[in-house]
């Protein structure tokens, strides 16, 4: 199962990749919206992480471009950041995301999310 990752920390960036990684999915991880978007288009994914603060296209856009294309408007997709106002939360899951996850956040708790995510698309 190949997830999309794009966020502009490298930190996070780089943990998610780990944890993902370790956890036996295939990544592909870009800096900002717009590359992870082109990525998308070029190569597909089975599920989405993305920052909200990303550059050149934040996460919102690209949540709606993923939820506008036929090929993956049902890809399950996370929301990653460090905004903790409910009106991100819910900018986020009006916009189509199907999980929202502020940062910090407990690698177990985002592993969690992971596979409740992985479950609806094995389910398919």
């Amino acid at each position: 199962m190949k997830v999309l990752v794009a966020d502009d920390d490298d930190n996070f960036k780089d943990l998610v990749v780990e944890l993902l990684t370790d956890a036996g999915f295939e990544v592909a991880a870009e800096i900002n919206g717009r590359l992870a978007w082109d990525r998308l288009q070029a190569e597909g994914a089975d599920m989405a992480v993305l920052g909200v603060n990303v550059p050149e296209m934040d996460g919102f856009e690209l949540l709606k471009n993923i939820r506008n294309d036929e090929r993956f408007k049902n890809m399950p997709v996370l929301m990653l950041t460090i905004r903790a106002f409910a009106d991100d939360q819910v900018q986020g899951y009006d916009t189509g995301a199907d999980d929202y996850l502020t940062k910090p956040f407990a690698t177990d708790e985002f592993l969690s999310r992971i596979k409740v995510l992985e479950r609806r698309i094995l389910k398919k």
